[in-house]
């Protein structure tokens, strides 16, 4: 290694050669797909990013729900207690957008069945 050349000269040059092999990849991908199959591709995720969208605000909304009904907040006299409830809140939030990924996974199947791919 020369020591002539700075560490900001190597990091630019390492980030210009992943770019240009990244968009090289980028393009080659391109060049495979079909006018349609692209429409399709991005229909896809678009509608993923929805029922994403759909089941964060549905978890939010229940997870708030929840910590109201239950008045979890009253639990809350001290720091370390505070410290606890941001993990237990974050868990229950969690687990109710995690369990939307069997129905995000069937739309989005369902979804991409029902295209013409050709």
């Amino acid at each position: 290694m020369d020591r002539s050349i700075g560490p900001d000269v190597l990091c630019r040059e390492t980030m210009e050669r992943i770019y240009s092999y990244i968009s090289n990849i980028y393009r080659l991908a391109m060049n495979q797909l079909t006018q349609i199959e692209l429409s399709n591709w991005l229909a896809l995720y678009v509608a993923a990013g929805l029922c994403c969208a759909i089941a964060f605000a549905l978890a939010c909304a229940t997870a708030a729900f929840e910590i109201y009904r239950d008045r979890s907040w009253s639990t809350v006299k001290s720091v370390r207690s505070a410290v606890l409830f941001l993990p237990r809140t974050w868990w229950r939030w969690q687990k109710l957008y995690l369990t939307s990924t069997p129905v995000t996974l069937g739309i989005v199947s369902l979804f991409a069945a029902s295209m013409r791919w050709g």
